[in-house]
């Protein structure tokens, strides 16, 4: 139906032969806008009706909030002063203030005494930042960085290096699935479905243990078709928190290279999860170590706190040069239309850091210490909930994850207590993001847990 609005003008004099003529309507060039006169009796004044042609958008639908953002925006609207924001993870210091680390604010204020221009960057980003970011993945004395084996292309942050990686799935490996873990980050089938890549899920997370299904996980990987791309997260598991050991990595190695498959990692919280930047990259580095081909998203809005600089990379480890070569120059292909050439600041920032011995080693320290907060809270809510649920159930598990997010095992209905009832906004998968809670608020949440766990069907 067209949209119709009406307003009124005043007029000093109409000249009736002159209303006549147009027969009550005045057309406005090609606008689509048409006035309809009717005067006011005795009044001297016409009142005007303006009739809209109806929107070329009106099909569009509405689209639903973002399962994830989304919870921010009701954080915002809630008046509550107990109120959690459990949902994005994004680091908070122990006050819930956004934090910038102190080695970001040292390399930003390198760049501007050194007064650099803001000069378009290459297609596939900052020399320096790629060099930078696959040494910090592999480890600088990694053969495949000494061969040129590795394609690296500056990305927007994990989101568009993943996007970059699917479109080239898309374009030169035609009806190749992509296995993803169930559950995983919600963004992901999301970038695979834009991508029209098809993708199907393999069992990770198993709700009896609250932990991981390791058999269901390798059956599904058996079962694929050869020559799919597995997606693993290559540490602190998102949503579930719930990583493989090492012996179950040399495993999930061993299958998928029997199988013929390619590996596909997301690497999202390097050098976050355990502390250790080695440590966390420890997953990447045995598949690449066995000459496999490996596909390597990453993201530094979470070790670097770089979140709205969209600073990553995408990385392929092939098994020549030449073949790297070749892929390289194809990401920027794919890059060019999308979205030209990455942005430069988070990428000096990084390069920066990584090639100061100093900064480096200021910016281990401070890794150290966000993942030792997050750690330390895990602890305290761990306590707090055992301490006060007197019914026997194990909540170990929340000490066996890892990283920022706990799987808490709460079904959407208690999901949905813990909000309407607590203030405690998470998503309704049951994920919290513990970077967003503070030792001060650890007894609140386990009181919020233990009533929506039992409570709450």
């Amino acid at each position: 139906m067209a949209a119709s609005s009406v307003f009124s003008v005043a007029s000093h004099s109409v000249s009736p032969s002159n209303h006549h003529a147009h027969k009550g309507k005045t057309k406005i060039g090609g606008s689509g806008l048409r006035l309809a006169n009717s005067r006011s009796s005795g009044s001297g004044r016409i009142s005007m009706a303006v009739a809209v042609n109806a929107s070329r958008f009106e099909g569009i639908p509405m689209a639903p909030p973002d399962p994830i953002l989304g919870v921010s925006e009701a954080f915002k609207a809630d008046k509550c002063d107990l109120k959690l924001n459990l949902g994005v993870g994004a680091y908070r210091t122990e006050e819930l203030q956004p934090y910038v680390l102190n080695v970001v604010k040292k390399a930003e204020n390198l760049m501007l005494n050194r007064g650099e221009n803001k000069e378009y960057l290459p297609i596939e980003g900052w020399a320096a930042f790629n060099k930078a970011t696959a040494e910090l993945l592999l480890g600088a004395d990694n053969p495949a960085i000494k061969e040129q084996r590795v394609a690296t292309v500056q990305g927007l942050s994990g989101t568009g290096s993943l996007r970059l990686a699917a479109a080239l799935i898309e374009r030169y490996f035609p009806g190749a699935k992509v296995l993803i873990s169930s559950p995983t980050w919600g963004n992901h089938k999301n970038i695979f479905n834009d991508a029209r890549v098809p993708w199907s899920e393999y069992r990770y997370y198993d709700p009896k243990t609250v932990g991981l299904d390791f058999e269901g996980m390798l059956e599904d990987i058996k079962s694929a078709p050869e020559g799919s791309f597995v997606l693993l997260h290559g540490c602190a598991h998102n949503p579930t928190g719930i990583d493989p050991t090492p012996e179950q990595w040399v495993k999930i190695a061993d299958l998928i290279q029997q199988k013929n498959h390619i590996p596909f990692f997301d690497v999202a919280y390097q050098g976050f999860a355990s502390g250790s930047l080695d440590e966390d990259a420890a997953s990447v580095r045995l598949f690449v170590s066995r000459g496999m081909e490996v596909l390597v998203a990453q993201s530094y809005s979470k070790n670097l706190g770089l979140y709205a600089e969209r600073i990553g990379a995408i990385n392929v480890i092939s098994s020549s040069p030449e073949s790297a070569a070749r892929v390289k120059s194809q990401l920027k292909r794919i890059a060019r239309p999308m979205y030209s050439n990455p942005p430069v600041h988070g990428a000096r920032i990084v390069a920066d850091i990584v090639g100061n011995p100093d900064l480096f080693n200021e910016w281990k320290a401070e890794m150290e210490m966000m993942a030792g907060r997050i750690k330390n809270v895990r602890q305290k809510l761990y306590d707090s909930i055992s301490s006060k649920d007197k019914s026997g159930k194990d909540w170990s598990f929340i000490l066996e994850q890892i990283g920022m997010f706990s799987f808490t095992g709460l079904n959407k209905n208690q999901s949905d207590n813990m909000t309407n009832k607590w203030h405690v906004y998470m998503t309704k998968d049951g994920r919290i993001s513990l970077a967003g809670l503070s030792l001060a608020k650890c007894e609140y949440l386990a009181d919020a847990i233990i009533d929506s766990y039992h409570n709450v069907s």
